[in-house]
């Protein structure tokens, strides 16, 4: 493998060009050479040393990258990155990885057989809030676990024209708020033994689900996931319940913001968050407020230079994302069918 690695994007839209592109453009092992556009060419105007191809077929023919990066509409993830890997190139796939369990699986063989890299950009699992979840678990400051809250809410009353809220596969709030909140709670508790969920539509006029409440079971305890798109007032974005206390944080993390002022990821105060936007530990005798760790998403390309380049293990797995698919698929039918599923039916 030639140094630095050319990466391409697939797609650049709102993700790309506001998160994936610059996080690309500040990895030292990494040269974003070249982007595939249909319509235009925005990237360029951005990024003046990139070239524009119109297809992936394009892109692969000229051999002009040897990571492809693939941010389209999801129903594209699964045929686009495997045709990466049958071309010869290491792939990158924003979330989810595939609409089905059983493609994500085949992602997986190919990338074995090949011995190229296969990566999903669960970002969110480098959310300094997220960090501070694991270092408050990891140091057993609550005591026995008994209970996990985690909301992504916003505001947004009206339907968007973006393809998330449109009649196609893979749409809706489930497949992508609720991939990044059940990838963190299997990262921080495993696999559940059951689950039940209430997926639905509550805005008049939409036709994707824009709102979900997931609750995965444990032995002795229970973490509940939910979004919505109608929530006007403040929700915590994490409540931990424990024996000896709590751990309740607003506000989300600070880089997607960021991101979208159009700040560059570099520097020492990358994801630093305010003092004032810390979350609080409330145990039986003092409560305080708890350091938010940085959140750091320029992690994840780095660890994807390393694997290439030096073999290092990928942070983000195939093995990882395949049960959360399976749980989004078992979330759907326990929404259907109004009843829970166990791990032995949905084989997660």
């Amino acid at each position: 493998m030639k140094y630095p690695i050319r990466a391409a994007l697939v797609g650049y839209g709102s993700v790309a060009e506001k998160m994936h592109a610059p996080l690309l453009q500040v990895c030292s092992d990494i040269n974003f050479v070249a982007v595939v556009e249909r319509n235009g060419e925005r990237c360029k105007q951005r990024y003046p040393q990139v070239s524009t191809f119109k297809s992936l077929e394009e892109l692969l023919s000229a051999d002009a990258a040897d990571l492809v990066c693939i941010t389209t509409p999801n129903e594209f993830h699964f045929p686009m990155a495997k045709q990466c890997l049958m071309a010869g190139k290491h792939v990158v796939v924003d979330k989810p990885v595939t609409l089905l369990p059983s493609e994500a699986e085949e992602l997986l063989s190919l990338s074995k057989s090949t011995g190229l890299v296969c990566s999903i950009f669960h970002n969110r699992r480098f959310d300094g809030d997220f960090k501070t979840l694991q270092e408050i678990v990891s140091k057993n400051l609550l005591g026995r676990l008994v209970y996990l809250e985690s909301h992504f809410d916003r505001f947004r009353p009206q339907v968007s024209d973006n393809w998330r809220e449109k009649e196609v596969p893979g749409k809706g709030i489930t497949f992508d708020l609720g991939t990044h909140l059940i990838d963190q709670v299997v990262v921080l508790f495993g696999k559940p033994s059951a689950l039940w969920a209430d997926i639905r539509r509550q805005r008049q006029g939409a036709v994707a689900d824009d709102y979900f409440d997931i609750c995965l079971e444990y032995p002795g305890f229970k973490a509940r996931v939910t979004a919505g798109v109608l929530v006007n007032v403040e929700s915590p974005k994490f409540l931990l319940l424990g024996e000896k206390g709590s751990y309740q944080k607003f506000y989300l993390d600070v880089q997607e913001q960021a991101f979208k002022q159009g700040r560059p990821p570099e520097g020492e105060e990358w994801g630093v968050e305010n003092e004032d936007r810390w979350g609080k530990v409330y145990l039986a005798e003092e409560s305080y407020a708890y350091p938010t760790l940085p959140g750091d998403y320029r992690v994840f390309y780095q660890n994807i230079a390393d694997a290439i380049l030096r073999k290092a293990p990928l942070l983000v797995t195939l093995p990882q994302a395949i049960p959360v698919l399976k749980i989004i698929e078992a979330s759907f039918l326990s929404s259907l069918q109004g009843r829970k599923i166990h791990q032995e039916e949905g084989k997660w």
